[in-house]
């Protein structure tokens, strides 16, 4: 997560779409960063926490950012990721592992290690209501608007360079695991989906 005062903006990072080059590409101008475990600190902590600390102490309600995935291309990007050498051995590695077993494992209630990673539906809305505490959601398939977007609050043309690039390898599914991933994953597309129909970008979704 990046907050940037003058831009009056904050980057939250939800995992595996691509905000990694972004967050890159911006740091040097970014007043805020946030790292490590807190990197992805997710939309519901960002309006508990961390907007009544930035008013508090800085006076600044920046609008709060963030990208969304195609929910079942976001889970083959994990599953690639976590094939990657560096993990071979561990408990996260999906080395030996099918990416149908995989997305089964995600949508567990207690999912094992190497298929713990969480949805972009929990992550962008609050528990209890399921209300988007954001100002502008992105879609990844749609960069040239994300891309538009951060240009003109920047006012500048902005280089991407790529990181985390996963091994390529075949991730098919069975026509029922899709359908139960859809389902448990049904708020994820949800969001999608509307943001797909606004053209790759839903804005004003918070007044304050």
């Amino acid at each position: 997560m990046q907050i940037f005062f003058k831009e009056n903006l904050a980057f939250l990072a939800v995992p595996k779409t691509g905000t990694t080059a972004w967050e890159m590409a911006l740091k040097r101008r970014a007043d805020i960063v946030f790292t490590g475990r807190r990197k992805h600190a997710n939309a519901a902590f960002f309006h508990r926490k961390l907007a009544p600390f930035l008013e508090d102490a800085y006076g600044l309600t920046p609008e709060r950012m963030a990208v969304i995935r195609d929910p079942l291309d976001q889970a083959r990007s994990w599953y690639r990721y976590r094939q990657r050498d560096a993990l071979e051995g561990s408990k996260h590695s999906t080395r030996g592992i099918s990416f149908d077993t995989f997305a089964l494992a995600t949508i567990r209630p207690d999912p094992p290690p190497f298929a713990n990673v969480g949805s972009q539906g929990a992550f962008l809305t609050l528990r209890t209501s399921h209300e988007m505490p954001l100002h502008h959601l992105f879609a990844y398939e749609v960069q040239d608007v994300l891309r538009d977007f951060l240009e003109s609050r920047f006012g500048r043309k902005i280089k991407l360079k790529t990181y985390n690039v996963s091994p390529q390898l075949q991730a098919d599914l069975s026509p029922g695991t899709e359908a139960a991933f859809r389902k448990a994953r049904a708020l994820d597309y949800e969001l999608h989906a509307r943001v797909m129909a606004a053209g790759g970008h839903l804005h004003q979704l918070l007044d304050t």
